[in-house]
């Protein structure tokens, strides 16, 4: 699964319009995050509306609220382990937020200007799919070969970033499993 001019080979292009250029160029954090829409529901298009500035208000109570929000991520990785990618990886997706990041001793903000943003479909309490593990995993490591200061300790979660606002991808998110994952597509790549 390579990446051509910033695009997972195979993903499912759906451009956003939330995105613009990286200042630096710099990709060297990936950020993890989890999300379902309506909350606890999934299936549906409405990620896809949400990231393309065309979520109906009226679809449902909550989407009144979150329908105005400028937001994106590189890639939304559905259950059954479907990828959409919604910015290239060389631009900046607005993913994060107020978020910061200990890099080397130094505490950086604006995250968005140098991490890639990964949605799993997916609330903080359901398990997540085998299929999302087997993509997340090969996505991770077609970063990694594009992206060498992708490193492990470089993979993180909106929690770790954003601790006082955000939870994601949550408790069900199973760490270990996914870093055996990711060594296991490394040792098939």
């Amino acid at each position: 699964m390579p990446i051509h001019d910033g695009w997972l080979e195979g993903a499912r292009r759906v451009p956003s319009p939330h995105q613009d250029v990286r200042p630096d160029g710099e990709v060297s954090l990936l950020v993890l995050h989890s999300i379902s829409l309506p909350p606890g529901r999934f299936g549906g298009d409405a990620i896809e509306r949400l990231f393309t500035n065309r979520l109906d208000p009226a679809g449902h109570p909550f989407f009144a609220a979150i329908a105005g929000l400028e937001v994106s991520a590189h890639l939304l990785i559905r259950r059954d382990g479907e990828c959409v990618q919604f910015v290239p990886f060389q631009a900046r997706a607005w993913h994060a937020g107020r978020s910061c990041w200990r890099d080397g001793g130094i505490e950086r903000q604006a995250l968005n200007d140098f991490a890639v943003g990964i949605e799993l479909e997916g609330d903080e309490v359901s398990p997540y799919t085998q299929a999302q593990y087997r993509a997340l995993a090969a996505a991770t490591r077609a970063l990694q070969a594009s992206y060498p200061a992708l490193t492990p300790e470089r993979i993180t979660s909106h929690a770790h970033v954003a601790p006082l606002r955000k939870s994601d991808p949550g408790p069900a998110f199973d760490w270990a499993y996914f870093r055996q994952q990711l060594v296991a597509a490394d040792i098939y790549a």
